[in-house]
C-alpha cells in the first residue's frame, strides 16, 4: 500500500515539475530560491519513486538524472524559458540524493523490522535464546 502511494506521489510530483518547468515564467510556482526549489522538488521527487520501488534503485536514479536534462533541453523549446547546464546538475542531484535517502530509510526500516521479528521470534514460550 505505501509502495503503491509512494509511486502515484512520484509521478504527480514529476507531472507537476514539468507543469512548472515548461509553463510560462509567469505562471511559475515559487516558494524559495530558485537553486533550493530545484534540489528539493526533484529530492521529493526522487525519495517517492525511493519509496515505491526499494529494488530498483539504479533505474530511479538513473530516470532522476534522465528527467532533470530532458525538462531543462525542453526548455530551449519554449520561447521565455531557458535551460541552463547549472539547473540541470542542480536538479539531477537532488533527485539522487532523494533517491539515497529513500534507499537508506528502506534499509533502516527492514533492519529494524528484522529486529523485532528476531526479538519476538526469541521470547517465544519452549524457544531457546
Amino acid at each position: 500500500m505505501i509502495q503503491r502511494l509512494s509511486l502515484v506521489t512520484g509521478w504527480v510530483a514529476l507531472a507537476f515539475i514539468a507543469f512548472a518547468t515548461l509553463s510560462p515564467i509567469r505562471d511559475r510556482p515559487t516558494l524559495a530560491g530558485l537553486q533550493l526549489e530545484h534540489f528539493a522538488a526533484f529530492a521529493v521527487m526522487g525519495l517517492a519513486f525511493a519509496l515505491g520501488a526499494p529494488r530498483r534503485t539504479l533505474l530511479i536514479a538513473t530516470m532522476m538524472i534522465a528527467s532533470a536534462v530532458a525538462l531543462e533541453s525542453l526548455q530551449l523549446l519554449t520561447p521565455d524559458r531557458h535551460g541552463r547546464v547549472l539547473d540541470a546538475f542542480v536538479k539531477a542531484a537532488g533527485g539522487v540524493c532523494g533517491v539515497g535517502v529513500g534507499r537508506v530509510g528502506t534499509q533502516v526500516w527492514w533492519a529494524r523490522v528484522d529486529r523485532i521479528k528476531n526479538t519476538l521470534k526469541s521470547q517465544r514460550p519452549g524457544t531457546s535464546a
